[in-house]
């Protein structure tokens, strides 16, 4: 049992009514009835709760609704139903013992008892119990109930939007996720059909031959070149460590190989995972039917990041050990340096030049936004804030620093032949999926 606020406020009127009957006798009596007429209210209010209204017992109970598993970087929906047992309304606080590190979000639906969860690393989380305070219109007292079962969910890479993927892959709306259309600069397709030619036709693909037997126009028909490898290479090193958001770059990089390889799944290629730090510790090769996204996911789940250096020759021992056939390797990592980029430049032409290779490495939003605030601020010298401009514009010459050294880093792989691209962590998946396409096409 809890003494309500309402309680407390309506003794604090009955104490200082009969404290005034110092000033005014009548005071006194009155006090005296508002006494009686308050503790009266209070066994009311102790019978309607505590009553045995029903053989069931207890009277109130909840039910904690959520999936088994929570998608990582996104919003997860957990709704609580309550059976009220009592004869009379009765109004109900709910309070759910969330995991810990989580924030519910009650922007959803307060009212209905469903918010949202948005966590930012994988791995088990904990709910507790579920407990509820009723209290009466009289609301004197609160009665707590505890109830639901406390239950563990996984969080898994972010599989929420894979559906969608899916939807606008299927129709080709893949620029509704700002995923783009690549226009085809030659033919690295693969021949499906001929057919009679239709107004529109590429005159380029006509056949000939096929003329020459039919009398009539026919043309070529190509399709994308199929069961290409696709591997996701994934960098657990310290370097991968660094987050944003809320969420390490091991996990943008594990989110957007996930979504990669689904889109790659329904361009029937076959995606593949190795992940490496001082050694490589997990090889997924790609599967040889068409399989769903489990392995993939289960693979994914437990990877997390080491404090070691990275070892690329390893990845590259390993890579000619295990990949025989020319694939496509994307590699998620972070350079920071030039310094860093040179010492393992070797071994990233020894993956180019036996595959594909592109390299992802991840581009910092926020010394971009403080270059471009600190660029309006000229420069004064007035003594009390020389000091601190001087700081502000040291910051920014660091941070425009940053920056140009990401692009050298670009423009260095690519004079050596590799592709590269420099994206915000935010923008990982589409942007991965956008050099995919690009490079399926070209």
């Amino acid at each position: 049992m809890f003494l309500a606020r309402r309680f407390y406020m309506a003794m604090t009127v009955v104490i200082l009514t009969i404290g005034g009957g110092y000033l005014w006798l009548p005071l006194f009596s009155i006090g005296r009835w508002m006494l009686f007429a308050l503790l009266f209210l209070l066994v009311v209010d102790l019978v309607l709760l505590y009553w045995p209204w029903t053989k069931q017992s207890p009277t109130l109970s909840a039910t904690r609704h959520c999936a088994d598993r929570f998608s990582n970087g996104d919003d997860n929906a957990v709704s609580i139903t309550v059976e009220d047992r009592y004869p009379f309304p009765v109004a109900v606080d709910i309070i759910d013992e969330v995991p810990a590190g989580l924030t519910p979000n009650w922007s959803v639906s307060k009212e209905s008892g469903l918010y949202s969860l948005h966590p930012t690393r994988r791995g088990i989380y904990s709910f507790g119990h579920i407990r509820l305070f009723a209290h009466t219109r009289v609301g004197l007292v609160q009665r707590r109930f505890t109830t639901g079962n406390p239950q563990e969910v996984k969080v898994y890479p972010s599989f929420a939007r894979l559906s969608q993927y899916e939807f606008l892959a299927i129709h080709n709306n893949l620029t509704e996720q700002g995923i783009k259309r690549i226009r085809r600069v030659g033919h690295h397709t693969e021949f499906e059909q001929i057919k009679d030619y239709v107004t529109g036709d590429d005159y380029r693909t006509i056949n000939w031959r096929a003329t020459a037997r039919r009398h009539q126009l026919m043309v070529n028909v190509y399709q994308d070149e199929r069961s290409q490898q696709i591997y996701s290479l994934i960098d657990k090193g310290r370097v991968m460590q660094q987050a944003f958001c809320g969420m390490t770059l091991l996990d943008y990089a594990i989110n957007a190989s996930l979504a990669l390889s689904y889109v790659a799944m329904r361009k029937d290629d076959r995606p593949g995972l190795i992940t490496f730090a001082d050694h490589v510790d997990t090889i997924l090769p790609p599967p040889t039917a068409r399989m769903g996204m489990g392995p993939l996911m289960e693979r994914l789940y437990a990877q997390q990041t080491e404090f070691g250096e990275t070892d690329y020759s390893a990845l590259c021992v390993s890579v000619n050990k295990h990949i025989t056939k020319r694939s496509l390797l994307i590699l998620y990592t972070n350079f920071t340096t030039l310094v860093a980029l040179r010492r393992q430049l070797p071994y990233l032409q020894q993956l180019n030049s036996r595959h594909r290779l592109l390299v992802v490495f991840f581009e910092e939003s926020k010394p971009a936004v403080h270059i471009t605030s600190q660029a309006k601020l000229a420069p004064t010298y007035s003594s009390p804030l020389m000091e601190r401009q001087t700081s502000s514009l040291f910051h920014s010459v660091i941070a425009e620093k940053f920056v140009y050294e990401k692009r050298l880093i670009v423009s260095l792989l690519k004079q050596h032949g590799i592709a590269a691209l420099l994206t915000p962590p935010e923008n990982l998946s589409v942007n991965v999926i956008n050099k995919y396409l690009e490079i399926k096409n070209t």
